[in-house]
């Protein structure tokens, strides 16, 4: 695996680099040495927070996790991305398509048998034209933490979303 780290609001020192390389190193196991594990450090006053993101074709693996100290934020987030791996791999490994982002011993791995995803509730609602200022209004309102309208400066279904640090998030579709 290809290692990109970067850090915000702290120094990447040598030793930090060393214990990700180290930890993040264990899911090797689970990739081609090309796939590039793209991560990120950050400090917010006493909040230690490391992100991970793993593109492989067709989808992309992340975790985040967010501690007092950023040696137990880089152990937790290994953990989650294992267990991601692990419960999803009939899902995230498609033999066509992201198999040559995966190790041959991760897709000829025996399936764990751990739950399969189970849609518990289904939602159907008229989608009306309207902006994003808008839609974060009409989330508020309702009390959720997202919302999904139709943009009315694109024409296209948009999603607002509430965001750990107050501030709201805007997803837009991309066609790939």
């Amino acid at each position: 695996m290809r290692y990109t780290i970067t850090g915000k609001n702290i120094n990447v020192t040598p030793g930090l680099r060393a214990d990700v390389i180290k930890k993040i190193g264990k899911l090797e196991k689970y990739f081609n040495e090309d796939t590039e594990a793209v991560i990120t450090l950050s400090v917010e006053k006493d909040r230690q927070k490391i992100e991970v993101t793993i593109p492989v074709k067709g989808t992309i693996i992340r975790a985040e996790q967010v501690s007092d100290d950023m040696y137990v934020s880089i152990d937790l987030v290994e953990e989650i991305i294992e267990r991601q791996l692990k419960r999803y791999k009939s899902k995230i490994v498609d033999k066509k398509q992201s198999a040559v982002s995966f190790s041959d011993l991760y897709i000829n791995e025996e399936e764990t048998g751990e739950e399969e995803v189970h849609i518990e509730k289904m939602k159907k609602f008229a989608i009306k034209p309207m902006d994003p200022e808008e839609a974060c209004v009409q989330m508020e309102l309702l009390g959720h933490s997202f919302f999904v309208f139709l943009n009315a400066d694109t024409d296209e279904v948009n999603v607002v979303y509430k965001r750990k640090n107050g501030s709201y998030g805007l997803i837009e579709p991309e066609l790939a």
